[in-house]
């Protein structure tokens, strides 16, 4: 445990920020999952509807650090590329 004044600050500091880093984290991962979904039940039409809600999340990540920037580009070519992949398909 800490013991001097600023490390205990320091330690409430981190716990507050991987509490938030974690809801980031979530956000996107959960909407990424929900989009996964409905590209595997053929749905590519209501996966679209998802994209805008997916691109906030991981700018939002990316913004505040959870990801980098260049991760969070990664995913949203990715995962465009796999919606229009399935929209081909059926």
């Amino acid at each position: 445990m800490p013991i001097t004044k600023s490390a205990k600050k320091a330690l409430r500091q981190s716990r507050r920020r991987h509490i938030r880093n974690l809801k980031r984290k979530d956000a996107y991962r959960s909407v990424l999952k929900d989009i996964e979904k409905l590209i595997a039940e053929k749905k590519p039409a209501e996966a679209e509807k998802l994209i805008p809600k997916a691109y906030q999340a991981l700018d939002k990540a990316a913004k505040t650090g959870v990801m980098k920037k260049n991760a969070a580009a990664r995913k949203k070519s990715r995962l465009m590329k796999s919606i229009k992949k399935s929209k081909s398909s059926v």
